[in-house]
């Protein structure tokens, strides 16, 4: 999928000389997080989010310097942040270099850049005008219509087929100890054998399995073998004596 097939067309947006109150009242009435800024010919020249929001002087949460700190960074640094929390107009406080991406940009590069950015929303940009924004949400939605247009099948066929099946899938996962771990199905239920040095292959074992159409349960007798110290740690579908 692309950012154009997920984003929020047309958004919420502000001009950059705009009350910072007025652009306050519409994230709160609006109940977002952010706001596009755009010029007169929709082209986008900033963001303005609540965390551009927090240092501000009607708080009393402005950032103060030691004087040795003002000194070092210079008179403007100290300048810039006193414009930041005391600025009345949008295009004082909104951060003015936004991340953006193409409409024709993937999924996976979207949220690669918001893990990587630690950012809620990304703007869609093309020709340097504002198409839309593509948020947490935005995702979110798009996972909840791949749900919907994707149930799980309940796949038919012998044991034998699905445990080739699910053999084959695990054979294709870097991470899986395949010489290790032994498959067996009966009626639908798998039953999972062997050894594995870290927990954490448990439940991608499992979670693996649960994917393959036709499992109807899973059952673990998986054992972890700590590589250090040797102690087995048994799986929950293994009795303990």
């Amino acid at each position: 999928m692309r950012a154009e097939q997920v984003m929020t067309a047309d958004p919420l947006t502000i001009a950059p000389d705009a009350p910072v109150a007025e652009a306050v009242r519409i994230m709160l009435d609006r109940r977002v997080s952010g706001l596009p800024v755009v010029d007169s010919r929709g082209g986008l020249v900033g963001v303005i989010t609540e965390g551009d929001l927090l240092r501000r002087s009607e708080l009393g949460t402005e950032k103060r310097r030691a004087r040795w700190l003002e000194f070092l960074f210079g008179p403007g640094k100290s300048a810039e942040e006193f414009v930041h929390s005391h600025g009345l107009k949008v295009e004082e406080v909104m951060t003015r270099t936004p991340i953006t991406v193409a409409p024709t940009a993937g999924l996976d590069e979207v949220v690669d850049v918001m893990t990587e950015r630690r950012i809620k929303r990304l703007m869609v940009v093309a020709d340097g005008r504002l198409l839309g924004v593509v948020s947490r949400a935005d995702l979110l939605r798009a996972l909840s219509g791949a749900f919907a247009a994707a149930p799980i099948p309940l796949g038919t066929g012998s044991d034998a087929d699905l445990k080739a099946r699910i053999e084959q899938v695990l054979a294709e996962k870097s991470w899986m100890p395949v010489s290790s771990i032994n498959v067996e199905v009966q009626a639908r239920t798998v039953h999972l054998w062997g050894s594995i040095l870290d927990e954490r292959q448990r439940e991608a074992i499992r979670v693996c399995v649960e994917n393959v159409p036709g499992v109807a349960g899973i059952v673990d007798h998986l054992v972890w073998v700590e590589p250090f110290s040797g102690t087995v740690m048994r799986g929950p579908g293994e009795a303990v004596d």
